[in-house]
């Protein structure tokens, strides 16, 4: 299997490129006007631009009112959703556009229970709690990820090239959000680390597929 690959949290369309240039499949655009690595409206159509055909662009939002998601959707339609707030699934679908519900992990019922809830999401994205809202740096327990899967599993929370390897043997998931794992300060990403990520995530799908 392929693992699929996320970096979250780009605020420049050099740093896009070459996120795209390094084999990321998604790149993640911070639509929450208190986080450091905030994009806004208006700067999301000309970074989207850098993302060519293939790549898939997934606008993050934190209990955002229902007008800046779809003005952030005017600017990138073919756009994807994720979710990081306090959002239930009515909100959360009501775009008709396929969403990523950020889940928190503290306990082992919290992935089963984000499945139960949120059945309309196309998969489900597993963090460290955070005051932040994601994008903290911090890892949580992978053995708490026991319960049987109905969702596609995105995981998160404190990944970087050196501990990326052992998290996929761990929890074997459909795809990689990296975000502070591959910058140079919050916002501003490293093409190396970018590079670097994506490369030691190959090498991964190459151990565990043998």
């Amino acid at each position: 299997m392929r693992t699929r690959i996320k970096i979250c949290g780009l605020t420049r369309e050099a740093d896009v490129a070459a996120a795209i240039a390094a084999g990321a499949d998604a790149v993640g655009f911070v639509c929450y006007p208190q986080s450091s690595r905030y994009v806004t409206p208006s700067r999301l159509r000309s970074l989207s631009r850098e993302l060519g055909v293939f790549a898939t662009p997934v606008l993050l939002f934190v209990n955002a009112a229902p007008d800046l998601v779809e003005g952030a959707l005017e600017m990138v339609p073919t756009g994807w959703l994720q979710f990081h707030g306090h959002e239930h699934e009515p909100a959360c679908s009501r775009y008709q556009r396929p969403y990523i519900r950020a889940v928190p992990i503290s306990q082992a019922t919290d992935f089963s229970d984000a499945q139960g809830e949120f059945g309309s999401a196309s998969a489900l994205l597993v963090d460290a709690p955070s005051a932040d809202f994601g994008g903290s740096g911090r890892s949580f327990d992978w053995s708490l990820l026991i319960a049987p899967r109905v969702k596609p599993l995105v995981l998160a929370g404190g990944l970087n090239a050196e501990n990326v390897g052992a998290a996929m043997a761990e929890v074997r998931p459909h795809a990689v959000d990296v975000s502070s794992g591959v910058e140079q300060q919050p916002g501003i990403k490293s093409a190396e680390k970018m590079q670097h990520f994506v490369d030691a995530v190959r090498r991964a799908d190459q151990r565990l597929s043998a």
